[in-house]
């Protein structure tokens, strides 16, 4: 059997600008049940259910959070929260519960190998921060744990999370009929992986410099725009005068880690929640 790879001891907390991946807390419970509460609709279609005659998952959120940080320090998953911080100047910038993300099924040895799997709430979609979260796992799992192997499973029919990993560069690897159960069936699911000689400097620079180049894209359609609607009165001996689009300086950053007080829980036995981005 494989053994889980050696790294940093659990609980570990990555940051990147706006975005913090942080472990599961007894005192997260009332604001993550509010939050899957209000994404009940939009999260069933792609959560994972268990098959007739199973064992049932733990009980409660307590008995969650114990199962999934017993399994972390054992080395086999990664049960983050993800965490949004909002600008500064918002009615409110304090920190919000975005999502969770886990790197689950984390193998060393000869496969060295996990699975991505993440969901965010509706309100906080379309932001970037579900690129962004994934790419900082990815490089945590690549450098720090050595691993070798990223996998992502998602649904044909999950297209925010199709998009997630095209944005990301991700690649295809065919489809897998009736692989996972899904909202109460086994559904296909096309995979997507990486490898950790694809990513060079690492998949979080890769993913800045593509939303630096979109912004800057975004910026100069804009630019194009309005100049296409303005209708200058015209000046004679005058040519047409332009402004240079004002340079855009992005802050390139890496995963801060630092270890969180460790709750050291008592294990409670039973299976934790697929976290698939099925």
């Amino acid at each position: 059997m494989d053994t889980p790879p050696v790294g940093r001891r659990w609980p570990v907390t990555l940051q990147h600008r706006d975005v913090t991946l942080r472990p599961m807390r007894l005192r997260d419970a009332a604001e993550w049940e509010r939050v899957r509460r209000r994404n009940a609709s939009w999260l069933r279609p792609w959560e994972a259910t268990l098959p007739p005659n199973s064992s049932p998952g733990p009980p409660t959120y307590g008995a969650l959070v114990r199962n999934l940080n017993r399994q972390a320090r054992q080395g086999r998953m990664l049960p983050w929260l993800i965490v949004f911080q909002p600008e500064e100047h918002s009615r409110s910038n304090r920190p919000v519960l975005a999502g969770q993300l886990t790197v689950s099924g984390i193998v060393g040895g000869s496969a060295a190998s996990g699975q991505i799997g993440y969901w965010i709430d509706q309100r906080l979609a379309g932001r970037g921060l579900t690129p962004t979260a994934v790419a900082m796992a990815v490089d945590y799992c690549f450098r720090t744990l050595q691993l070798h192997r990223i996998e992502v499973a998602i649904r044909p029919e999950n297209a925010p999370s199709l998009r997630v990993v095209e944005k990301l560069g991700f690649r295809s690897e065919g489809s897998r009929p009736r692989y996972l159960h899904i909202d109460g069936d086994w559904r296909d699911h096309l995979i997507f992986a990486l490898n950790g000689d694809e990513v060079g400097d690492g998949l979080l620079d890769r993913w800045d410099h593509r939303r630096e180049q979109d912004q800057i894209r975004s910026a100069g359609e804009s630019v194009q725009d309005a100049e296409s609607t303005e209708v200058p009165e015209p000046v004679e001996g005058r040519p047409g005068e332009h402004p240079e689009p004002a340079e855009r300086h992005t802050e390139h950053t890496r995963p801060i880690e630092h270890p969180e007080p460790d709750e050291r829980p008592e294990p409670v036995e039973g299976q934790e929640p697929n976290a698939h981005a099925s």
